[in-house]
């Protein structure tokens, strides 16, 4: 348990510091290279960007895998060689502890999978992550979020008429990722609504996925050839 929560915190920070890169740097963003390219075709990736990956790293073979790695490999074979997952397997250990804490805060930690899907949403739109947005818009719209929430996420518009949870979620995590700062006001507000745990585990869980922008973004991860980018990217 002692490991567990030391390694909750390290997201965070991880989050954290993820974000501040965003910050410093456009050219760090998921939009950088990806520009319009994309949703293109494979050739139009750049020459260092992998066509079976999207990425810059090859396409890792299940062969070469310990035990644990090869059981996440098989996890994720309905992804094919896109995407975080693949990534981490090139070290099996963070791979395989990230996935379990992915896993309890997406689906044991006891937050509304709506609003899990809302703070993920809240997350890649706010280190503008075209492919965590893009894989994750439609399965918010099918936990629940409706499409007008969606649209003020996407084009960080006013949270004014949205119910209290959404709006509160989504200026959290306006003001812990682009001010790296939260008003006394909102976190009060965060604490009533969700409570100690409950904020605790919000607040993780966008430490988590904003880790997760950081690796697809250090290696140009690409959306599939196949899918639309979602996400507009300024």
């Amino acid at each position: 348990m002692k490991s567990f929560r030391t390694l909750m915190g390290l997201l965070v920070v991880m989050g954290a510091c993820a974000a501040v890169g965003y910050g410093l740097s456009a050219a760090a963003r998921q939009g950088g290279s990806n520009g319009g390219a994309s949703g293109a075709s494979a050739a139009a990736f750049p020459k260092d960007v992998h066509a079976e990956t999207g990425n810059r790293l090859p396409l890792i073979k299940r062969e070469g895998l310990n035990e644990d790695g090869m059981k996440l490999y098989d996890a994720g074979a309905a992804g094919g060689g896109f995407g975080p997952g693949r990534i981490r397997l090139y070290s099996t250990p963070v791979a395989v502890y990230m996935s379990g804490v992915n896993d309890f805060l997406r689906h044991k930690s006891g937050l509304d999978p709506r609003l899990v899907e809302l703070t993920i949403l809240v997350t890649a739109r706010e280190n503008d992550s075209e492919y965590v947005w893009t894989a994750h818009e439609p399965p918010a719209l099918k936990a629940g979020v409706q499409p007008e929430v969606v649209d003020v996420i996407k084009n960080r518009k006013p949270v004014k008429g949205l119910d209290e949870k959404d709006s509160t979620i989504i200026e959290l995590g306006r003001q812990v990722m682009e001010k790296h700062k939260v008003s006394s006001a909102t976190a009060a507000q965060a604490l009533k609504l969700f409570g100690n745990q409950g904020l605790v585990n919000i607040v993780a869980l966008m430490g988590d996925y904003s880790a997760t922008t950081m690796l697809l973004n250090a290696f140009d991860q690409h959306v599939r050839p196949a899918d639309k980018p979602l996400l507009p990217i300024p």
